[in-house]
Parts: structure tokens; C-alpha cells; sequence
């Protein structure tokens, strides 16, 4: 019994009170309502003090060993900046893996019986039936942690070994990022300004699950976050509080879709809306008019790139006129993880040694912004500060396509998303390739990791 992963002792952390911009955007008690169980502050615990912690709970000389021991992982994987904490059961034992800078680590074994007391003490904590076994369940709750409160989303679910859980952390931290602050080039930058300055239209966010695009969508809402208009939003669910806003969140029990919320909101005299993603038909039909009727409307789009979106609204029914006239700009994006700087080292990159591992569209697109036949690069080692991993947080890359006359006249004869992303880039659009380029030149990650994101 021991970790698969060695990770750091957290008392080279540091926190200093008052350190922290802003107040906290987790989901306090009284959200919605809702009084949220938290889980007591602990200082930072170590690797060694986790595993203690497990022997102390199988010893079974603690009453409140597994209460310990849970808080110590909640406290823990926030201190390594998790964003997910999974409870995995297996045959014979338990695995605890934490996601950290969107990679599942594998960090502790458990004793299948310490694996299903964890599960217990998680629904008590958030209410879930104690006594279900075999069907989903889902609940939250909060906990304080030295670097500020964070709301955690769990959920339940039976498989052949018994019940994993999924413990999705939702720190403030994240969503107190500006957009220059989450990567975005000047020249992306203006694009989306330009978008934020009219005052209707819909601005959507586009990529695969976990790029980031919720991440962005608050962004841009901070910006927009005024006393004088009217935010209202359906999310499923709600991430993080908005003070000012009123956020609404998808009941399928109460029969609350995104649809049917959007409509409702519609007779809320919005000034802005935000719609956590576009499904489905009715859905897209709803947002174009409410885009078109004078409304700000942001929301996501699962699309590969931003050149999809246009083509991906019209496959869901929505007029190719209705398109031109309230789409503003689509936000394609995924996410690097950055180098860790106290631990990166360089290295010599030739094109040829480039093509060999990324594809040749990316490969070429570092050498011409680059503009030479050898580039010097970063390269990942490992430390403490990193877990050994050689990378520390996560920077975006982006598309921005901008709805131009000439974009307006390929969507009106229904052209494919090749034509339109031909045009953009004629008028100036970077792709996320190119963009992943330019953070690997400025050191910013490594072309190794470009090459995994680009290559899911």
C-alpha cells in the first residue's frame, strides 16, 4: 500500500492572507438557497501524512479516521492545483487518481473496505442516499482551503467493482483569469473585444470537453458584469457564482432544459444571456433570436474548430440569414499545459526533426512564424514544484473567427467550414495550430505537448 506517484510534500506552499484578488466565486451556503455541507479547514497535509492517515483508518482506532482522511484528500488535491478526484474501486482495493493540469495521476492505494467508507462519508456529505448502491447519484459540497473556499460537484456511479466517485473541484482561482490572463494574443484579443463592445449578437466558444471554453464564457461575462444591465443564465450546472448575475441551473426532474430556461429567461428582461451550450435544434432556434431580437448571448458549441460553427448551426436548422445577421465571433480552443519554470531546460529544434513529431501543417506553422531553420525551444525535466511531471498550470491556444461581409456571403450560399476557414485566414485569422506555435516559440510549453494536444 503505497502512492503510484510521487508528489510533493505541500510545505514548499505558501499562502499569505489577503493574497487573493476578489472575493470568492465558489458556491457559498447560501446559494440558491441552498445551505452547502462544507468540509473544516486542515493545513496542507503531505504525501506521508495521507498514507498515514490510510493506515489509521484501517487500523480502525480513530472514530473519525475516514472524516480525516477525507478531508486530508480534499485539502491535498487542492493544494496541487486537482481539478478532478477520482474514488476508483477495483477489485480487491481502491485507487485514489487526481487530475492535474488535465492528466489523471495515479497517487494512492486503498483497502477495498477504507474505498467504500470514503464513499459513505461523500454521500453523507452531500446528502446522497446511503443506501443506493446501484444508480447514479450526484450532490455537492464545499470545503476551506488554505488558498480559498472551493465548491466540489460529485458524483456517483456504479461499475462491476462497486461505486466510483468523481470529484470535480471548482476553485475561484480559475475563473478570476482575464482573458490576456488565459492566453490570448493581442490580435485574438481585439477580435474579441470588438464582439464584447456591440450590443447584441452571440459570441460562442467552441472545442472539445475540458478546452476551457466555460472558462472563457466567465470571462467575457466579467467584462460585461455591470450594475446597469441584466445578466441571466441556465447552466448545467452552475460553476461559479457571479455576484450580480442571476444564474439558473438545468433541472431535467423539474423538466428545466436549457430550452425551456431560455425561453423563461427571455421574460426576464435580460440585457445579456448565457446559455452553457447549444444541444440541440430548439435550443440554437431559441439563441439566434434572441441574439437577433437585441440581446448579448454567449454560449458553447462542441465544434473541432471555429470554422464548424457556422456550418454546425445550420445542420441544427437555423436559417443561413439568421446566421449572418446575430452571429458576431466563435472562440475555438484547447488547452497546453505550461513548462514549469523552475525546472525547464532548452534545446535545438530543426523542421525535420519537428515533422517527425508533430503532423506537417503544425510543424510548418512553427518554422514560418518562427522565420528560421533552427529554433531553440523548452524542454520539460521534472521537480518538486511540479510533481515531477516538468509542467505547472495551463495556457490557452485560439482561433478567432470573426462573421466579416465576406464570411456573411459564404455562410448565405451554405459553404463548407474548409471555405470559410480559407477565407478567415486570408483576412487574418490565426488558427489554434499556429497559435500553439507561437507559445511553443515563446517558451511558454513544449512542442511535445503541442503535439498531444493537437493530435486527441
Amino acid at each position: 500500500m503505497g502512492a503510484h506517484t510521487q508528489l510533493p510534500p505541500l510545505a514548499v506552499m505558501r499562502y499569505t492572507k489577503g493574497t487573493m484578488k476578489g472575493k470568492s466565486a465558489a458556491i457559498t451556503e447560501e446559494t440558491r438557497g441552498k445551505k452547502i455541507p462544507k468540509v473544516p479547514t486542515v493545513p496542507f497535509p503531505t504525501e506521508k501524512e495521507i498514507l498515514e492517515a490510510i493506515e489509521h483508518t484501517v487500523k480502525g482506532k480513530d472514530q473519525d479516521a475516514t472524516i480525516k482522511l477525507f478531508e486530508k484528500i480534499m485539502i491535498y488535491g487542492h493544494g496541487i492545483r486537482a481539478s478532478d478526484v477520482h474514488l476508483e474501486p477495483w477489485k480487491d482495493h481502491g485507487i485514489i487518481r487526481i487530475r492535474v493540469d488535465g492528466i489523471l495521476h495515479d497517487s494512492f492505494t486503498l483497502p477495498a473496505l477504507t474505498h467504500q467508507e470514503l464513499i459513505a462519508r461523500l454521500k453523507i456529505l452531500t446528502r446522497m442516499r446511503t443506501d443506493e448502491h446501484h444508480g447514479p447519484q450526484d450532490g455537492r459540497f464545499a470545503f476551506n482551503s488554505p488558498l480559498g473556499n472551493v465548491d466540489v460537484r460529485a458524483s456517483i456511479l456504479p461499475d462491476t467493482n462497486g461505486e466510483k466517485a468523481v470529484l470535480r473541484l471548482l476553485s475561484s482561482q480559475s475563473h478570476q483569469l482575464s482573458l490576456e490572463e488565459l492566453g490570448f494574443a493581442p490580435e485574438d484579443l481585439a477580435r474579441v473585444e470588438r464582439a464584447i463592445k456591440k450590443p447584441w449578437g452571440m459570441i460562442l466558444a467552441t472545442g472539445p470537453t475540458g478546452s476551457g471554453k466555460t472558462t472563457t464564457i466567465y470571462a467575457i461575462l466579467e467584462i460585461l458584469n455591470k450594475r446597469e444591465v441584466n445578466i441571466a443564465s441556465i447552466e448545467d450546472p452552475v460553476e461559479f457564482e457571479i455576484p450580480g448575475a442571476n444564474q439558473s441551473q438545468v433541472d431535467h426532474v423539474a423538466k428545466l432544459t436549457f430550452a425551456t430556461g431560455l425561453r423563461a429567461l427571455l421574460r426576464q428582461d435580460p440585457d445579456i444571456i448565457m446559455v452553457g451550450e447549444i444541444r440541440d435544434e430548439e435550443t440554437a432556434k431559441i439563441a439566434v433570436n434572441a441574439a437577433m431580437t437585441g440581446h448579448k448571448l454567449l454560449s458553447t458549441l462542441h465544434t473541432n474548430n471555429s470554422a464548424t460553427t457556422i456550418p454546425r448551426l445550420i445542420d441544427m436548422n437555423v436559417e443561413p440569414f439568421l446566421i449572418s445577421s446575430t452571429f458576431l465571433c466563435a472562440i475555438a480552443q484547447r488547452l497546453l499545459r505550461r513548462v514549469c519554470d523552475s525546472c525547464k531546460t532548452t534545446a535545438e529544434l530543426t523542421k525535420e526533426e519537428a515533422t517527425a513529431i508533430l503532423n506537417t501543417e503544425t510543424a510548418t506553422a512553427i518554422f514560418a512564424t518562427a522565420k528560421a531553420d533552427k529554433i531553440t525551444i523548452a524542454k520539460a525535466n521534472g521537480c518538486e514544484k511540479c510533481t515531477n511531471t516538468g509542467y505547472r498550470g495551463r495556457v490557452g491556444i485560439y482561433e478567432v473567427l470573426e462573421n466579416s461581409p465576406t464570411i456573411q456571403e459564404l455562410n448565405a450560399r451554405r459553404a463548407t467550414s474548409e471555405e470559410i476557414e480559407d477565407q478567415a485566414r486570408k483576412e487574418g485569422m490565426t488558427t489554434v495550430a499556429e497559435d500553439g506555435a507561437k507559445k511553443v516559440i515563446a517558451g511558454l510549453t513544449t512542442i511535445e505537448e503541442l503535439a498531444r494536444v493537437m493530435q486527441e
